[in-house]
């Protein structure tokens, strides 16, 4: 699957979001090395705490299947469920990602005009608590 098609799936999945706390929507689209792809939307809590994240929702789906090798990720999110900026993950999921992911896997994040912007996991998260 190529990088825009990650990003699209991410942006669907914006639609599934339940964010009625933050109106902050975010969708997740996680490719994995074998070629199937899990996907994850923002899950709210009115006491924050239990509220889980697009990208880990996508990475604990996997991991629950039995899948723990990933290629990249694609992020989309926004207020009111529009994207405009760049969508980056937050530093719980850059650990979680981490903790399954190289320093070379790929965060890919589209803004509202299409556009993607794609870091590395190491760029994002440099110094990352692991077992080495």
């Amino acid at each position: 699957m190529n990088d825009r098609l990650l990003a699209e799936k991410a942006v669907e999945m914006m639609n599934f979001s339940y964010a009625p706390y933050s109106h902050f929507h975010v969708g997740a689209a996680l490719l994995a090395k074998n070629g199937t792809v899990f996907t994850g939307c923002n899950v709210e809590n009115a006491a924050y705490g239990p509220s889980n994240c697009a990208e880990r929702t996508a990475v604990f789906k996997a991991v629950s299947e039995g899948v723990r090798e990933f290629e990249a990720i694609a992020i989309a999110g926004g207020a009111d469920g529009i994207v405009k900026d760049f969508c980056s993950p937050c530093g719980v999921c850059r650990q979680v990602l981490a903790e399954f992911c190289s320093k070379d896997f790929k965060v890919i994040m589209i803004n509202g005009k299409g556009e993607l912007k794609t870091m590395t996991l190491g760029e994002l998260l440099p110094e990352s608590f692991s077992l080495d």
